[in-house]
């Protein structure tokens, strides 16, 4: 395919319970989008009435399922394809809005280079000040451009290539994103990032417990990705488990040392993995004080990370289907 070619693209919006968020999303893509297709996993709000009313195509999902976002995008993808699939497809969650010239970006890029499987961009909080959750948020998504591994959720997508892998895959709850790249790479597909605003993210994280649960879901997301591709996550694994042989061990010693030494030792082993994250943030350029700061949670995200761990675990020993961990 050349430039020259005609391309046809369309966006696949999924979310739940997002208010106002889905309203500025579905807004940033109109005049952007030939298709929008909204995916709703059971909203209790007014977004599936919201959306409908501003003329976008709604699929609900069956509530006697599992929701999952992977289960979603299948949803809206399947939507497309049964009216006549366009080329290109844009994934973008209901809590971002896209960023004007995003689509003409992303399209050339595709356009112009066949083994691409996907393209994706930088996303960054719009209110990255109001928490230091949102700080780190919008940390986490601005990465450097150039091919990479995985991404999130918000991406370009070759319909060819989506097709090539089965697109997502529905069982996983959490990380699908990562799932669904490493199979695109295992078919032969290029990732690709552009050095370019793709879209703005609305957290909402003002409190503990939602960082907590958001990394509970990413613990559940490095175990179970990593049981299918156990060479994706491998670094996140081990720190988890650190963290899992640890703790008991520190504990249980405060049965045969004094407490204060255990308590000694438990701050010296997290102030180790603090230096250590603390180090790898401000090699990147982040400010010290920044970096020292998000490092503190980061150290601490470990434990969440941790039940998100037993949690996949208890689950497959039960034999029950995961269903979603939501921080919002």
């Amino acid at each position: 395919m050349t430039a020259a070619t005609e391309t046809t693209f369309a966006a696949v919006v999924i979310g739940r319970n997002e208010g106002e968020r889905l309203r500025n999303s579905l807004t940033s893509l109109k005049g952007q989008v030939e298709r929008i297709v909204y995916v709703d996993s059971g909203s209790r709000d007014d977004s599936v009435s919201m959306a409908r009313g501003m003329g976008v195509e709604v699929v609900e999902l069956d509530r006697s399922r599992p929701f999952t976002a992977a289960r979603g995008r299948n949803a809206g993808f399947a939507a497309l394809k049964a009216q006549g699939l366009p080329d290109y497809v844009q994934f973008i969650d209901g809590d971002c809005g896209l960023a004007p010239g995003w689509i003409a970006a992303a399209r050339a890029a595709l356009d112009q280079n066949p083994d691409l499987g996907l393209v994706t961009g930088w996303r960054s909080e719009v209110a990255r000040e109001a928490s230091v959750y949102n700080q780190m948020a919008d940390v986490e998504w601005h990465r450097p451009a150039g091919d990479i591994l995985a991404c999130g959720g918000d991406m370009m997508v070759r319909s060819a290539a989506f097709e090539a892998v089965g697109g997502f895959d529905p069982s996983v709850i959490a990380a699908e994103d990562d799932e669904f790249c490493v199979r695109l790479r295992g078919k032969g597909f290029r990732l690709h990032r552009l050095p370019l605003a793709m879209t703005f993210h609305d957290a909402d994280m003002m409190r503990f417990s939602q960082f907590w649960q958001r990394n509970v879901r990413s613990g559940h997301g490095f175990f179970d990705v990593g049981s299918k591709h156990p060479d994706h996550f491998r670094a996140e694994r081990r720190r988890v488990w650190q963290y899992a042989i640890a703790l008991p061990i520190l504990v249980l010693s405060a049965a045969f040392v004094p407490v204060w030494l255990s308590l000694l030792a438990l701050l010296a082993f997290m102030g180790l993995g603090w230096m250590r994250t603390f180090r790898g943030f401000h090699a990147t350029g982040q400010p010290k004080a920044e970096a020292g700061h998000h490092a503190v949670y980061y150290t601490l995200a470990k434990l969440p990370q941790l039940q998100g761990m037993i949690t996949y675990y208890w689950r497959r020993l039960r034999g029950r289907a995961a269903e979603l961990i939501e921080y919002k």
